[in-house]
């Protein structure tokens, strides 16, 4: 039974470990329950998935970067929609739809063009005044209710990941080096499985080889179809 542990990508080991260990302690294999390589499995298991756990939170960049592009095209829509409505004087509301206007213009017209803090905050003043009863019945009148809404929404998505990335990577400041807990599961593991490999002959042992030769011999089939190998 040979696998190369640093051919497989940190989800998989994760799989992998998960699986060797319900494998192993499902109440058919008395031999191995209580040994002290499979507690070291499950032992090396635990902090390397509070890792992964964080490692995967503090990977919302691209969720992120959606969000804000979600809410930027929300600020765009109801900037221009109320710039040129303001411009056409025939128009029924216009000083409704100046007012508004005046009102993204004291938080700023480029608020899509900041960085992420930098836009949330103004976002969120510019939330709260247009959020004002004034400027709700302004934009009641003007048939702008729905589209403030999606501002709103958006908002709150990007804020909510945001606020998920930021204490994922606080916490993983925390944490040991990622890479050393890895080397550790990956040393457990290979101990674990060298038992096996060399008990596998020996009554009572050759069904929980069997079962996790399986689990192995699928970790390394998903290595080599995996287009994004060692992510």
């Amino acid at each position: 039974m040979k696998i190369t542990f640093q051919k497989i990508s940190t989800k998989n080991l994760a799989t992998l470990a998960e699986r060797i260990i319900a494998s192993s302690k499902n109440g058919q294999y008395k031999v191995v329950e209580n040994h002290e390589l499979l507690l070291a499995v499950e032992n090396e298991y635990k902090p390397y998935d509070v890792v992964y756990s964080k490692l995967t939170y503090s990977g919302k960049g691209p969720e992120i970067a959606e969000a804000d592009e979600t809410r930027d095209k929300a600020f765009s829509s109801l900037k221009l929609f109320l710039k040129s409505y303001k411009d056409l004087p025939s128009m029924p509301d216009v000083i409704e739809a100046q007012a508004l206007y005046d009102v993204f213009e004291q938080f700023g017209l480029d608020i899509d063009r900041m960085n992420y803090a930098e836009e949330s905050a103004q976002m969120k003043k510019l939330i709260e005044a247009l959020e004002k009863p004034e400027n709700l019945a302004r934009l009641t009148t003007l048939r702008l209710d729905t589209s403030f809404g999606k501002l709103k929404d958006a908002q709150e998505r990007f804020e909510a990941l945001y606020a998920i990335q930021a204490e994922a990577n606080a916490d993983l400041r925390t944490l040991p080096s990622a890479s050393a807990i890895r080397r550790r599961l990956e040393r457990a593991l290979r101990d674990y499985i060298g038992l096996l490999t060399a008990m596998r002959n020996v009554p009572g042992w050759e069904m929980i080889y069997a079962d996790i030769h399986e689990l192995v011999k699928a970790a390394t089939i998903a290595y080599k179809n995996d287009p994004k190998k060692n992510t």
